[in-house]
Parts: C-alpha cells; structure tokens; sequence
C-alpha cells in the first residue's frame, strides 16, 4: 500500500471508518470487454455513534477503547452515517480525471453496494456537482481530496466542490492522538504500519522526556 494511503487510511480509522483501500474503478470498452482504469484510494463508512466508549461487563473499558469526537478538518456530519469517497495525493489534493466520469464513479458506488443500480449514476452526478449526495438508505456521501492545500484554497473546500484534508493535518491529528491517550494506546501494536511507526517515536519521545527529567543525559 501506498505510504501516504496508508496514512489517511489510519486517520480515517482513529476516527471511526471503515476503510477499503485502493478499490478499482472499471469500465466497459466498446468491444464489451471490462477494465480497470484507475482506482479509488479510498472507501470510508462510519457509523453516526463511532467513538463511543465501551465496557467489559460494565467494569473496565476495553484496551484501545478511548473516546473522541471526529476531526473537525473532516467535516464528519455528527447524526447520520458518512461515507467517503476518497482521493490521497502527495502534492496537491484532487481527483483524477477517471474518478470524475459519471459512469465510472457510479460503478465503484453501485459494486461498493451503498446504492440500487438504478440510484447509482443520480448519485455520481451529485457527488460530482455538489461534491456530496445522500442515498436512498439516508446515509451521506462525500468526495474528499487529501492532499496539499494551495494558499489560495479556502480550507476544506475545492473550486469543484469536494471536500479537503491536508496531510499536515492528519499527521498533526495522529500524533495528537497518540500523545493526548498514550497511557492506554502505548498498550496497543497497530496493525497500520503508518500508525505503528508514528506510535514508535512517541513512545522514543517519552523515553527521552522521562530521562530529561530524571536529569539523565541521551
């Protein structure tokens, strides 16, 4: 996976989604025959209660179980499900052209299974002009470019309409994170190599600040 996928993929989860990373976008040629023409980097789904806290037999939270509020950069609405369509890029945040044709775009939703066939190329024209729909079963569905933020971009919003998170954001999100629960987290091995590395240097980082203040040297 893609290091910069793999990055949002463990933003996305810290904050309550579900991801598939890296979903083909098909098409049908002339001939009949069928072809991947890109991919979509990412598929998000969170639930409206995500982030709750839970408990074993009403006596201790589980291991990891912290709770939180989604991101504000996400624009996560707060009282209905959330789906994303997502874009990662290492420069400027965007869609790639094969991601921004109607039929392609209703494909990945229709084989996604978040709406009927016979929605599903309503819903890519939507998403597309407005950047967000919402499906016949009452959940939202957002395109979201990560990536750079032009200085001339207002933040989180695109001249096409879709939805904007920058990297630096998500890393600055994750390492909050880790830091503001690390007396639970420090107990957990990430299976997102991203996440586990950005755990690694936290905990290097309190092993130094703890010989700081014991006065012993690195």
């Amino acid at each position: 996976m893609d290091t910069a996928v793999a990055l949002v993929k463990a933003y996305l989860q810290i904050n309550g989604y579900f991801c598939v990373s890296e979903y083909p976008l098909m098409e049908t040629t002339k001939g009949g025959n069928v072809r991947t023409v890109s991919d979509l980097d990412i598929l998000a789904f969170r639930f409206p209660h995500a982030g709750r806290e839970t408990s074993v037999r009403k006596k201790r939270k589980l291991v990891g179980d912290v709770r939180f509020e989604p991101d504000e950069a996400l624009g996560a609405p707060q009282d209905s499900a959330d789906m994303i369509v997502g874009e990662v890029k290492r420069g400027r945040a965007r869609f790639n052209p094969p991601a921004r044709k109607p039929e392609v775009l209703a494909g990945a939703l229709m084989r996604f299974g978040c709406c009927s066939p016979s929605q599903s190329k309503n819903l890519a024209y939507e998403l597309l002009q407005h950047g967000h729909a919402e499906s016949e079963h009452g959940h939202r569905i957002r395109m979201v470019a990560f990536g750079d933020v032009d200085d001339s971009e207002e933040p989180g919003v695109s001249p096409h309409k879709w939805h904007i998170v920058s990297l630096e954001n998500i890393v600055r999100c994750l390492r909050q994170h880790l830091h503001d629960n690390w007396d639970v987290l420090r107990r957990v091995h990430f299976s997102n190599d991203t996440l586990d590395l950005l755990a690694i240097l936290e905990r290097i980082e309190n092993a130094a600040e703890s010989r700081r203040e014991n006065g012993e040297s690195d």
